[in-house]
Formats: C-alpha cells, structure tokens, sequence
C-alpha cells in the first residue's frame, strides 16, 4: 500500500512539473509556492479515493494562489490526475469564491461546491 501511495505521490509530481514546464512557470504566473501546493494539497485533489475536506495547511497554500489563474492553466495530462472537481471541492471548502460558470480544465463549474 505504502509503495502505491508512493508511485502515486511521485505520478502527481511528475504531472505538476509538466504542468509549470508547459505554462512557463504556474507560480511566477499566479502566485503562490507550486511545491508547496504539491507538499500539502495533493492527496486531496488526486483523481484516486474519495473527497475529504482539506488540511489547514492546504488551505493556506491554496489561498495565496490566484486559482482562476491557475485554473487557465490545466492541461488533459494534468487531468489524468488530479480531479478538477475534488479541486473546486478543496477551493471552496477553503473559502474561495470560485465563479459559477468559470472554466477549471475541462470542467466548467456549477453554483455549487462540487462532490
């Protein structure tokens, strides 16, 4: 279990890293810390295993992103996976108001929290 949770971990990283390489950099862009985003959110966004309400620590990295932003950036290979509703899901249980309507990847998000 522990080498899944591992190779799962690491697939994330990888994908983030593709992320910022192929946007010119996620956080020069939109702000906040893309390691630390990856350190303390990525077990609540990755597309595997059910949606939990996140740390306070993830909360306090999401909310120095400018997520609409970040949001701009989400390519189909990020949404392999990361869930972009458990990422909405994790946005708004942080506080933040995310437009009904706005465009997160492939999703367009609904007036409400997404399960």
């Amino acid at each position: 279990m522990a080498a899944t949770s591992t190779c799962l971990t690491l697939t994330i990283l990888v994908v983030f890293g593709t992320l910022i390489y192929n946007t010119n950099n996620v956080s020069a862009q939109c702000g906040g810390s893309l390691p630390a985003l990856i350190s303390e959110c990525s077990k609540f966004v990755q597309k595997s295993g059910p949606t939990i309400p996140p740390s306070p620590g993830c909360c306090a990295v999401i909310r120095s992103f400018d997520v609409p932003c970040a949001c701009k950036m989400v390519t189909k290979e990020t949404e392999k996976f990361v869930s972009i509703q458990k990422t909405v899901f994790v946005a708004r249980s942080c506080g933040l108001k995310l437009p009904a309507g706005m465009q997160c990847g492939s999703v367009k998000l609904p007036p409400k929290a997404m399960k």
